[in-house]
């Protein structure tokens, strides 16, 4: 009886260790989000530029 105690709370055990980084992984993505949108609203002041640039192959 007691090794399926011990089973059942290793199981437990585990399953909390997952949720713990699945948790973690999360806010990892929320920062990096907030920091992209961040990042975007500087990006956007920026108007369009003047000309845009033309890339000719080099014949010869």
């Amino acid at each position: 009886m007691t090794e399926k105690s011990e089973q059942i709370d290793n199981e437990n055990d585990l399953k909390r260790k997952f949720q713990e980084a699945l948790e973690r992984k999360g806010q990892g993505a929320q920062a990096r989000k907030a920091q992209e949108q961040g990042r975007l609203r500087v990006g956007a002041m920026q108007g369009p530029a003047a000309r845009k640039r033309t890339f000719r192959r080099k014949s010869g």
